[in-house]
Formats: structure tokens, C-alpha cells, sequence
């Protein structure tokens, strides 16, 4: 996939994979600078010696929100540019499930496929992903969603056949 392409050109990549992130590290500094933002301390998260004594995780796990919170840097990392764009917008989610817990020290990616699109007003172009965060050496992806977002783009640019 180009690191780059038009806005006419994205309609005809619905129902490819546009891209998969590199790998990202998920350790415990991120876990509690996560926990700290969103006050969301429990042991499972930020207390190592207590979640291998007492979960069935052997340690500390990312919040369910942490993982899909990571999809913007993913999203940045693999999917390519549309020129035209001026500024796009997170509209939010179908569906999201939590699949399997991410281990502190484990690495994530995300794949993204496009599964939908259309042009909305004079210069907004919605799009819908269907993501998938797998974890390094698991079966069971981190979790899956449909995620929507929106570009936002000059009218001027919008494409004549749409």
C-alpha cells in the first residue's frame, strides 16, 4: 500500500487490508501512566507482585481501554495519507470486544481493513475499519472493533463522481 493516496482512491480499496502496524510494547510504565490519566488503579494493572499472586494473568494486564486507545498510533504508523485531508476525526465504534488480556511485556499490533466509505456533506468522507489488535505469539487477538472515522477534507477536492 502507498504511503500516500488520492481521496478519489479510496473508495475502490473497500474490503482491503490497508495496513499493519509495527509492533508496540506494552509495559507496565504505560500501564500505570494509563492508570494514572484514567484513575482506573486496580491491582490487575498496577500492582505486579499481587496480580501474579491472585489473577489467572501471572501479572499485570493493559486496560482493555489502553489496547484500543494504542489504535490512533497504529492507525498513524500503517495507513496511508489521503492527500486531500485536512483533519480527521475518531467517530467512534460499532462493536468492540476484548478478546484476550495483553500481558505487561507484551507486544501488540494492528491490522485494518476497509469495509466502508462514503462521502457525507461537501467535504466529510466517512470510513469504517474493521481492526484487529493480535498479540506477538497468541492465538486470540488483543481485540477486534468497527471503528468509524471521518475525513475531513476542502470541497473543492471532493472527487466529481461522488
Amino acid at each position: 500500500m502507498p504511503r500516500e493516496i488520492s481521496l478519489a482512491e479510496v473508495p475502490g480499496l473497500v474490503g482491503q487490508v490497508l495496513g499493519t502496524s509495527e509492533w508496540i510494547t506494552v509495559d507496565q510504565q504505560m500501564i500505570d501512566t494509563f492508570a494514572d490519566a484514567t484513575l482506573d488503579h486496580q491491582f490487575i494493572h498496577v500492582d505486579p507482585e499481587r496480580a501474579a499472586a491472585e489473577s489467572p494473568f501471572g501479572g499485570t494486564i493493559a486496560h482493555g481501554f489502553l489496547t484500543l486507545s494504542l489504535l490512533s498510533a497504529m492507525n498513524y504508523d500503517c495507513l496511508p495519507k489521503i492527500r486531500e485531508q485536512t483533519m480527521g476525526l475518531n467517530y467512534g465504534f460499532d462493536k468492540v470486544r476484548f478478546m484476550s488480556p495483553v500481558r505487561c511485556g507484551s507486544l501488540v499490533r494492528g491490522q485494518f481493513t476497509l469495509t466502508d466509505c462514503r462521502f457525507r456533506g461537501a467535504g466529510l468522507l466517512m470510513t469504517t475499519y474493521d481492526v484487529s489488535v493480535e498479540i506477538e505469539n497468541e492465538k486470540k487477538p488483543a481485540l477486534t472493533a468497527n471503528w468509524i472515522t471521518i475525513v475531513q477534507f476542502d470541497p473543492k477536492d471532493r472527487p466529481a463522481d461522488a
